[in-house]
């Protein structure tokens, strides 16, 4: 998704390359020694963004550790690090695994597992769900696929990779593991809110409509070609209502990723790490609020 938008820009723009990854056009240039800069790059200024050269203040080809106060931060004020795609790696790891999982242990595991309001499970003699106190599988299901069903998880670890490797590289590794999983619990809250109680749903799609709405924010914000991004969710949105898919988590997961987004990429540097958590620790209070509701109405 990265390439497309940055080849609709080339064509439109013909915009400058990075001076540390030739590689990758930007239209954001340091404020100090006006090098251009991708995301990767940049560093959060009180105007603006520098480059990590200028934040050590050294010069190009300058050797030497940077001052410990002068680390070079990401775009949403997180750490720069030398694999900045690792958390995407672990999140496609774990969901590979939990579906190897489930390919060998059987129906038996999902249904453990799966979101789903209250339901009778003859197999265990017992009423469960969400209603019952079974809040895990609020989570859980975040990380499930439909075994019968490669193309499920084939898509969606696909977009898990070409979305949440750049976001993850701009946003830092802390942020971007929040992003994941505020969205993908927004995502679960309202599956479980509006969907029919005896209905399971599961899938990563919550988590991963949050990081399109993040990245829509993201390249809103450095001024990217939008026209990449916004095909992309029309077109996603569009399988989300032909049927057979739980939309409530899509909408869910899109809602909670463009405001957590916009927290992230928005927020002033002397207030940053408050306005970014503290606006998802309120989406985490909505979520929670939509949970105690509907299980007041089941039970």
């Amino acid at each position: 998704m990265e390439d497309q938008a940055a080849g609709s820009a080339r064509d439109a723009h013909s915009l400058p390359m990075c001076y540390r990854h030739p590689d990758r056009e930007t239209g954001v240039h340091c404020t100090r020694c006006e090098r251009p800069i991708c995301p990767e790059c940049m560093v959060s200024a009180s105007v603006g963004f520098q480059c990590p050269e200028c934040v050590r203040g050294t010069t190009p080809g300058q050797s030497g550790p940077p001052p410990a106060a002068a680390q070079p931060r990401t775009i949403a004020g997180g750490t720069i690090t030398a694999d900045p795609r690792l958390l995407t790696k672990i999140l496609i790891g774990i969901n590979i695994a939990v579906f190897l999982i489930q390919l060998s242990v059987g129906d038996s595991f999902t249904n453990r597992f799966d979101l789903i309001g209250q339901a009778w499970f003859p197999q265990y003699g017992d009423v469960e769900g969400i209603a019952q106190g079974q809040y895990y599988r609020m989570l859980t299901s975040m990380f499930l696929h439909d075994s019968s069903n490669y193309m499920h998880i084939v898509f969606n670890m696909l977009s898990l990779w070409w979305i949440g490797g750049p976001l993850e590289a701009a946003l830092g590794r802390a942020r971007y593991l929040t992003l994941y999983l505020v969205s993908g619990l927004a995502g679960s809250a309202l599956t479980y809110l509006l969907a029919a109680q005896n209905q399971p749903s599961l899938g990563a799609s919550g988590a991963i409509f949050g990081l399109f709405g993040a990245t829509a924010v993201l390249i809103r914000r450095l001024n990217y070609d939008m026209r990449p991004i916004i095909a992309l969710l029309v077109i996603n949105l569009i399988f989300t209502f032909s049927g057979g898919i739980a939309w409530q988590a899509h909408i869910g997961g899109l809602v909670a990723g463009v405001i957590t987004g916009y927290a992230m990429v928005h927020a002033p540097r002397e207030r940053r790490n408050l306005i970014q958590y503290g606006t998802c620790a309120l989406v985490l209070v909505l979520t929670v609020v939509l949970t105690v509701v509907r299980t007041a109405q089941l039970t």
